[in-house]
């Protein structure tokens, strides 16, 4: 690849990378600790992601258990687990926090899909953007010591380029919509 197309080539690898954890923390109706990932739990006085406080298991496919390692800490990460946009409620045993995942209604799937695909078109977006400040600054080559075959040569790469991050987006999307109509 040519070292010109590597900052668009990390650009379009970053929206890709974002897209996935977009898309990992989407409930598909299994219990995933993914879910988990955006909860923040206020450990003396900071906020600390959940994973850095808690040991997390998923004993069965449709639960979370959440262990704190101190149990002062019960409290807060209910809290934040209630506070949080995931939709569940939190069942504290005094040692351990169960999240309890119910069955997804075939509307909701379809509702899930739906974002999902929205996500994807908006990475989508994302990746074309990239691509066409990358078409603008080989545009400003012109006139400089690149030739006019080597410009066109650069477009076609980066727009390869493109479409292979293009391709692996809507392969995520359909990994990910899947996933959620299955029952």
């Amino acid at each position: 690849m040519n070292e010109r197309l590597e900052k668009y080539n990390g650009k379009m690898q970053k929206t890709l990378e974002s897209l996935g954890e977009e898309l990992g923390a989407i409930r598909a109706g299994r219990a995933n600790p993914n879910l988990l990932n955006k909860i923040m739990v206020n450990y003396y006085g900071t906020p600390t992601p959940i994973q850095q406080v808690a040991n997390i298991s998923v004993p069965d496919a449709r639960m979370i258990q959440i262990a704190p390692w101190e149990k002062s800490l019960i409290g807060e990460i209910e809290k934040a687990i209630q506070q949080s946009d995931l939709g569940i409620n939190p069942t504290n045993d005094g040692s351990h926090i169960r999240l309890a995942f119910p069955e997804l209604t075939e509307e909701r799937r379809k509702d899930l899909v739906k974002d999902i695909k929205k996500r994807g078109e908006n990475a989508k977006v994302a990746l074309r953007n990239v691509r066409r400040d990358g078409n603008d600054a080989i545009k400003k080559l012109k006139g400089s010591e690149v030739s006019e075959d080597e410009i066109k040569d650069l477009e076609a790469e980066l727009q390869k380029i493109t479409d292979k991050f293009v391709k692996e987006v809507d392969k995520a999307i359909e990994v990910k919509s899947d996933e959620i109509m299955t029952v």
